[in-house]
């Protein structure tokens, strides 16, 4: 949005305001938020967004709860676990818990659920969190072991996070279409109604169990999707919003200087980047030449665009991963100073004295990638943008058909490196560098149960990456948290909306 249209868009919000528009009654007890991706399905292990991570965190519950403060795990619907060799987990279950429909939650529950999403063909959209799995087994009605394919150290981080346990009886008979219709979890939150992809009313669910995610102060959430951020706005200004988030930086600046509204800035674990295609899966591409994806990554002002456009927490990022999940040593990663003049020299030495054109997708952010296109296209890198929505771009990227993207990834707010390091580089479909070195070091960095041997394949497999130039990644994110004063919340670091911790004033 040009810096004239925002200013108008603003001033005519504070006109609005200025007219004594009412602001959200609470006195409904209704929390009104907005969200700007449409979710695929609510189902949790059949979208990758993190829209549908908020849902999966407010609606369901997993056997373990990693505190965002801390970082200490504690018991959720497990009340315990302890390792019975290195590829079996043992989890004593909390008794007395009901799912929203009113099933009872037992061990029948955890195996039916395990069992189901680590069969690949059942098509969880996000392998990575689940594949580690390969069974489960009831040992009694509150007991349960977990089997694991091959050691995973990071076992216990992930079911702190992604994986979620479902209705046994309930998911065989709805199963993921009909639990996107109308989820059922035990979580602190019960669905009251979804419009797909549009609209989902949440109710604070008066039988949660004493869960460390804590009980929910408000009764209702309200969730609606809507897209464009100054229509967000707008909503905020007359009353029909009380939350919005993802607020770009400009326009969260601009509404900070007004009394009326409370904008709080978090780091998140969201990583931006450019993936290119190494391998040439998209057919004939110029990005399977080494010094072209040297040019790529020289042709950046990394610095330039986390000072002018995202602003607040955000940093440079030089990893496949985010810095603070365990294995990501930043040491490891080559880094590419900015210099187009050598982006030039290189792409010329690579047989592209002229440049080349490409098509070049996107998801998200349209002012980012606009601007690294710009970068691009000062050195001879013409594209064919195509702007997608974030559903259609995975397809794409997941059969083979990108051939460059700026895309982004959250890793479920996983902290270990093999959430996102080795979702993308161990020749899964979102691999398009099929490097055989890096994925020898992936496979021993994911189920080694040294740290120290972790630390060291992790750093090799960055090493390799890096080098070869297979990514050009780019910046961490940050959020932008607006609400109205009646709101009182304190975001946490992993990008993960919390309506449990959420009150009025």
């Amino acid at each position: 949005m040009k810096q004239s249209s925002l200013r108008h868009a603003i001033a005519g919000l504070a006109i609005v305001a200025a007219s004594g528009a009412a602001y959200a009654d609470k006195a409904n007890d209704t929390l009104r938020v907005a969200f700007t991706k449409e979710l695929e399905n609510v189902d949790s292990y059949f979208n990758s967004s993190r829209e549908g991570v908020v849902l999966q965190r407010a609606v369901w519950d997993g056997l373990i709860y990693r505190d965002p403060a801390t970082n200490e795990y504690k018991g959720n619907l497990a009340t315990s676990w302890e390792w019975i060799d290195d590829l079996t987990l043992e989890f004593k279950l909390r008794e007395g818990v009901t799912f929203h429909n009113g099933e009872p939650f037992n061990a029948d529950d955890v195996v039916y659920t395990v069992n189901f999403v680590s069969k690949e063909e059942n098509g969880v959209k996000t392998q990575r969190n689940v594949n580690w799995m390969k069974s489960a087994e009831k040992i009694d009605e509150y007991t349960v072991r977990i089997h694991l394919k091959d050691k995973f150290p990071a076992a216990i981080e992930f079911l702190s996070g992604p994986v979620s346990m479902y209705p046994n009886e309930y998911y065989a008979e709805a199963g993921p279409s009909g639990m996107g219709l109308e989820p059922v979890g035990t979580g602190p939150y019960k669905v009251v109604s979804v419009t797909p992809g549009q609209h989902f009313v949440l109710e604070k669910n008066e039988n949660y169990h004493d869960s460390p995610k804590g009980q929910p102060e408000i009764t209702n959430v309200d969730i609606r999707t809507i897209p464009d951020v100054n229509t967000q706005m707008a909503e905020l200004f007359s009353g029909s919003l009380d939350l919005i988030w993802q607020v770009p930086a400009d326009q969260a600046e601009k509404l900070a200087e007004m009394d009326q509204f409370t904008v709080t800035n978090e780091s998140t674990m969201r990583v931006g980047y450019l993936s290119m295609d190494a391998a040439g899966r998209s057919g004939d591409t110029p990005f399977t030449n080494l010094k072209v994806r040297q040019a790529v990554n020289h042709a950046i002002n990394r610095e330039e665009l986390v000072a002018a456009l995202l602003k607040g927490k955000s940093k440079v990022v030089w990893t496949p991963c985010f810095p603070s999940q365990f294995g990501c040593v930043e040491e490891a990663a080559t880094q590419y100073e900015y210099d187009p003049e050598k982006a030039k020299t290189l792409l010329a030495e690579a047989g592209y004295p002229d440049g080349f054109t490409t098509e070049f997708y996107a998801y998200r952010d349209r002012e980012y990638a606009e601007a690294i296109l710009s970068y691009l296209n000062a050195v001879g890198i013409k594209s064919d943008f195509k702007f997608l929505q974030y559903s259609a771009l995975r397809e794409l990227n997941m059969t083979g058909d990108v051939p460059l993207a700026f895309l982004t990834w959250g890793s479920f707010s996983v902290n270990d490196a093999s959430a996102m390091v080795s979702q993308f580089f161990k020749h899964g479909s979102l691999d398009d560098a099929r490097d055989d070195q890096v994925l020898a070091d992936l496979e021993v960095a994911d189920s080694a149960t040294n740290p120290d041997t972790r630390v060291e394949h992790y750093t090799k497999a960055i090493e390799r990456i890096t080098e070869q130039a297979y990514w050009a990644p780019m910046f961490s994110y940050n959020t932008n948290y607006v609400s109205t004063n009646e709101v009182e919340y304190t975001p946490t670091a992993d990008e993960v909306l919390r309506f449990t911790t959420m009150e009025w004033k």
